[in-house]
């Protein structure tokens, strides 16, 4: 299959092959370097999210123009992830094809996401706290402010299901441009392979744990400030929202992709 794709990317059984050596990789990363680019790419994921917001404030875009805008700026996040290098948890759900491979243990994969996720969240909640200092909130009239407070309840108040399932389609879009990306040879080919599916996520309106991460600390900072006048963002429905949503971002990234590539092309022999 590889003559099909030549020397400007890698065919997808070579993909899937990187896939599990670099997920080998990350499954035995010590503690604190695993951590330290979780935190990175929860503050990335975060400027992803904050640029999305700077879109969605302004009331000159219509419905399609600015969801397909924001999520084309979101993308902006993961881009740093992939090419910086950092350690996300929705992508790295991906792990799960080199436990399925047997190169590295459950217990090995569990350790990565629970560093990681709490990682992601430390760097979102702090991108959150240097944001609300800043002020950024106040620009275009306190629109941007607004906005965060909105979009925060919105997600408090998804039913358990809903965030669920919307996780669950994010992480499918997320784990494929993490895939598509792999496939890229040049920083050109990993942007493009990013930027499309996570325009497709954002705009389609599904749940990202780490951007959420993001969004409703701030919106809770910006409560306690001089915002007013919209239902109370909590730490319990902060908890309420990203209980289902990560456990549909993993059904998603570790099950429908990680799974499913494994069954396609590690389990049935090669030509």
């Amino acid at each position: 299959m590889s003559e099909l794709y030549g020397s400007d990317a890698y065919s997808p059984v070579e993909i899937a092959r990187r896939i599990e050596s670099v997920g080998e990789t990350k499954a035995r990363m010590a503690w604190l370097p695993l951590a330290l680019l979780g935190v990175l790419a929860g503050a990335f994921i975060g400027l992803g999210a904050m640029l999305f917001v700077l879109v969605k404030s302004d009331p000159t875009l219509g419905f399609a123009a600015s969801a397909v805008l924001g999520g084309l700026v979101f993308s902006v996040g993961l881009f740093m992830v992939v090419v910086a290098g950092a350690e996300l948890f929705t992508g790295n759900n991906l792990i799960v094809m080199a436990w399925a491979d047997g190169r590295v243990s459950a217990a090995q994969v569990l350790r990565n996401w629970g560093i990681v996720c709490l990682a992601n969240l430390v760097g979102a909640a702090a991108l959150a706290l240097l944001v609300f200092a800043s002020g950024h909130a106040n620009l275009n009239g306190g629109a941007i402010g607004h906005k965060v407070v909105q979009i925060a309840v919105a997600k408090q108040e998804l039913p358990f299901v809903t965030a669920l399932l919307r996780g669950v389609l994010c992480n499918v879009l997320v784990c494929m441009a993490v895939w598509m990306a792999m496939a890229g040879r040049s920083v050109v080919d990993k942007a493009v392979a990013v930027m499309l599916p996570v325009m497709a996520f954002v705009a389609a309106g599904f749940e990202h744990s780490i951007a959420n991460m993001y969004l409703m600390p701030l919106a809770m900072l910006l409560q306690h400030g001089d915002l007013t006048g919209y239902p109370a963002v909590t730490w319990s429905g902060m908890l309420g929202n990203l209980v289902p949503v990560i456990l549909g971002n993993v059904l998603g990234g570790a099950v429908l992709v990680a799974g499913v590539y494994h069954v396609i092309y590690k389990r049935r022999p090669q030509a």
